[in-house]
């Protein structure tokens, strides 16, 4: 590989995993793992090219025609050493790889030359050491008539006089691989997240609530190579819906390169109504469980999944007692994973934030919660199949047969905000807010409707209720628009009425 001024020239580390298996196994893993890091800078919109030397992946991306987008040198000139910030680093998306242990920027490719190397070497560090602890790591692959300790020693006393050597606990190291007629130097590293490249292992499907749990038990599965579709049983309406399906979109965006995932989405109303009419209310939420497991078996039937995928932790919540648990699996037919199921809620909020799904998992209600009172925590099988058995055997195959399949990475914010902010009539039990500015109000009003001027919503959406379902309304629809998308943001269910006022007054 040569780099020129036009590109930025990348060594990429592969996590030790992968590293560790039997050739074969190796090669088909490095095939993945090459599909997908091209995918992830294809995403990012650049051209990447990629070069597998077995224990390195080399990247070149090219110039986007900013002059400090690339410094990587064939070794005429000596560019200072690149510390690119995430957002800037065409890179950045490597990071959220499985797969890559690590990467580098390459500051300098020069020849196998130790001479050379000491050089270069100086130009490019003086700076970066002075008044700094330092040091050189050297590696060499090849047949040279030098080592790694004379590259370490030579280099490391051209660099003396700017800072300190140390190595045990420097501020800056000098990196240096030369590997057969090439040397490459780079002082800085970006963590990937390890694991195993998605892909490499058979499909699952996962239910998915938009909650903290589920999204991490995805995002777990993922990193251990598996290729995920989601299921969302939707309790709660298009609002609802549009907040799960965003939290979907972070793990398929950013987690999920390589693979398209798909999102089915299925109505649950009727489920949960024959549910409340034909179960004893204590055993609700175990039939609930029971009911969505049995739709992600169905569509892991059809779509070849191997297993389920859940957000379950032992112990957290009612229905996840062991025995719950046991009650609720005998449901299934294939393999229930349960990655979370010896952590606790803080650990999985950690995670949460570390993969970018806290902030709208925490706006997104509870909805799964349908009984108030005292549910049952000790389940046994054949009490939950007596529970069970007077729903309509076809309850969950006409779930199922009328659900909703997206490809979760080809959706646009712009349609979230299309198709889950509008909607045609007044929903029962929905709370009227009537948010005219001053201009067009003619002293006109809808019955029960509750009058907010423009200037005080952002007020209002600290105070309300989210218990409530809101729907909004002005005469062409921008304010109410702006303003229930605002609500949905921050965690509330609201809508915009088509048509607004003309809509009300008939």
């Amino acid at each position: 590989m040569r780099s020129d001024a036009q590109d930025a020239a990348y060594i990429v580390r592969i996590a030790s995993e992968v590293a560790s298996k039997s050739n074969r196994t190796r090669r088909r893993f490095h095939k993945q793992l090459i599909r997908n890091l091209g995918d992830a800078l294809r995403s990012a919109g650049t051209r990447p090219g990629i070069r597998d030397r077995w224990s390195r992946l080399f990247v070149t991306i090219p110039s986007r025609g900013d002059n400090n987008a690339s410094q990587a040198s064939a070794g005429a000139s000596t560019p200072a050493p690149h510390t690119p910030a995430p957002s800037d680093d065409p890179m950045a998306p490597a990071a959220r790889v499985f797969g890559v242990h690590s990467f580098s920027r390459v500051d300098a490719v020069i020849g196998a030359d130790l001479d050379e190397i000491v050089r270069v070497g100086h130009d490019l560090y003086r700076d970066a050491v002075t008044g700094r602890r330092y040091a050189v790591a050297a590696r060499r692959t090849g047949r040279h008539s030098f080592s790694s300790r004379d590259i370490g020693v030579h280099l490391g006393a051209a660099l003396n006089p700017y800072g300190t050597v140390d190595l045990t606990t420097p501020e800056v190291t000098v990196h240096v691989e030369v590997r057969d007629h090439r040397t490459y130097l780079f002082s800085h590293r970006t963590e990937g997240p390890g694991g195993l490249p998605v892909g490499v292992q058979s499909r699952a499907v996962c239910l998915i609530s938009g909650g903290f749990d589920s999204a991490v038990a995805a995002w777990l599965l993922l990193k251990r190579g598996v290729p995920l579709d989601y299921v969302f049983c939707n309790l709660a309406g298009p609002a609802f819906e549009r907040s799960v399906i965003r939290v979907t979109k972070v793990l398929a965006d950013h987690w999920s390169y390589g693979n398209r995932p798909r999102m089915h989405i299925v109505d649950f109303e009727e489920p949960v109504r024959e549910l409340q009419r034909q179960v004893t209310p204590r055993y609700w939420q175990v039939v609930l469980k029971r009911l969505m497991y049995r739709v992600a078996d169905r569509v892991a039937a059809e779509t070849g999944a191997d297993a389920i995928v859940t957000g379950e932790s032992l112990g957290q919540v009612s229905s996840q007692t062991l025995r719950n648990l046991r009650a609720i699996e005998a449901a299934a037919t294939r393999p229930v994973l349960r990655p979370l199921v010896g952590f606790d809620k803080e650990e999985i909020i950690r995670i949460a934030e570390r993969i970018g799904t806290a902030a709208l998992s925490a706006r997104i209600k509870e909805y799964c919660a349908i009984l108030e009172g005292k549910p049952v925590t000790a389940a046994k099988v054949l009490a939950v199949d007596r529970e069970e058995a007077p729903l309509d055997p076809g309850l969950v195959d006409r779930a199922v047969a009328a659900r909703k399949v997206l490809d979760v990475r080809k959706i646009a914010d712009a349609d979230l905000q299309r198709d889950y902010l509008w909607i045609d009539s007044l929903p029962a039990g929905a709370l009227v807010i009537d948010c005219r500015p001053a201009q067009q109000d003619d002293g006109w009003r809808h019955p029960g409707s509750r009058r907010v001027l423009p200037l005080d919503f952002p007020d209002l959406a600290e105070k309300l209720n989210k218990d409530v379902k809101y729907v909004l309304f002005c005469d062409n629809g921008i304010q109410s628009g702006q303003f229930a998308n605002l609500l949905q943001t921050v965690g509330y269910e609201a809508y915009a009425l088509k048509d607004g006022t003309k809509a009300l007054k008939g």
